[in-house]
């Protein structure tokens, strides 16, 4: 008798819905991290003491009439959600994908999910231990705040690597340039997320209270130094450090004759964002850290990183070869 066949349904060509359901696990987790900078930004992080339950309850009593409690527990059910969608994600690519590294990194969205979660548990769970200045929960909401950011990344590459534009294309052609000022702007990027985090969870966002000049009289750097200050300084060097990367990173892709028009408008869109980031960063000083300035300030944030990444990933690609 013939050996059997094996039958499979998996395929490396553009798939529709597949696609449009990874976009929109790409756009949602927006909405996650827009509910937890608010979250931050008005300290309503510990409002509910235990996890995962809020109150003991999925419905806790008085959340819907009470904004601390309704940025909280409205944060924890995207979460959840969020969560949701990204394992449906994981099985779906790893049912219908034929490429190997898009099931990886579907895998990788799904171990990131989990460990956001746990993260976010000890956020909670462990925050009466203190460490001398700081809360031991204090520093997993620096390390789940950094992990969201990984995390967005990890789920525009899904939906980038299966949209029909990357599948089509074999290559954009970049420059060497533009790939390597890429690389370095996304991990700036990070480098600059990370220190953020560690700043507004230590309380720092107000740690010098004027801007451009580091106090009222118009001192260049700060007349007081401490551990927040320091932070808060570092924050700000590294937005002058990232302001002229991602210029000059735009202007090689403007001056790059093999990017597509497409791909420029997006270098134009970094402009955009980096000018409303720098903006936002100084109204967040001038309105004495308003929570929905603050707020905008982390979402923009989190769009540049994102938008930087998908141009650089972009430049990277050499085209598809299918592994099962």
């Amino acid at each position: 008798m013939p050996a059997a066949t094996t039958i499979t349904t998996r395929t490396s060509d553009y798939q529709p819905g597949l696609a449009w359901f990874a976009t929109i696990g790409s756009v949602w987790v927006f909405v996650l991290v827009m509910l937890g900078a608010f979250t931050t930004s008005i300290g309503a992080g510990m409002i509910f003491e235990d996890w995962p339950l809020s109150n003991g309850s999925l419905n806790p009593e008085g959340w819907l009439t009470d904004i601390m409690m309704f940025a909280e527990h409205s944060h924890r059910l995207s979460a959840g959600m969020m969560s949701i969608i990204t394992i449906a994600i994981w099985l779906a690519v790893r049912r219908w994908e034929a490429r190997a590294w898009v099931r990886k990194v579907a895998l990788g969205a799904v171990v990131l999910v989990f460990a956001q979660a746990l993260v976010g548990g000890l956020r909670v769970l462990l925050d009466p231990i203190i460490l001398d200045f700081v809360s031991v929960g204090r520093l997993f909401a620096m390390l789940h705040a950094i992990l969201a950011q990984v995390y967005i990344c990890t789920l525009l590459a899904i939906a980038l690597g299966l949209s029909r534009m990357w599948i089509a294309s074999q290559s954009l052609g970049a420059s060497m340039a533009v790939r390597r000022l890429g690389k370095w702007c996304c991990a700036l990027l990070l480098l600059q997320l990370a220190i953020a985090a560690v700043m507004r969870h230590s309380y720092a966002g107000m740690a010098i209270p004027s801007f451009p000049l580091s106090s009222p009289e118009g001192d260049l750097l700060p007349p007081l130094w401490n551990f927040r200050v320091g932070i808060h300084f570092a924050h700000r060097v590294m937005a002058v450090v990232l302001t002229v990367a991602l210029v000059r990173f735009a202007i090689s892709v403007w001056r790059d004759h093999e990017a597509h028009a497409g791909y420029k408008a997006a270098a134009a869109g970094v402009i955009v964002l980096l000018v409303g980031q720098i903006v936002l960063g100084a109204s967040v000083i001038w309105m004495s850290r308003n929570p929905y300035v603050t707020t905008g300030h982390v979402l923009c944030g989190a769009l540049l990183l994102a938008l930087t990444f998908a141009m650089t990933m972009w430049a990277n690609h050499t085209g598809e070869k299918t592994s099962a």
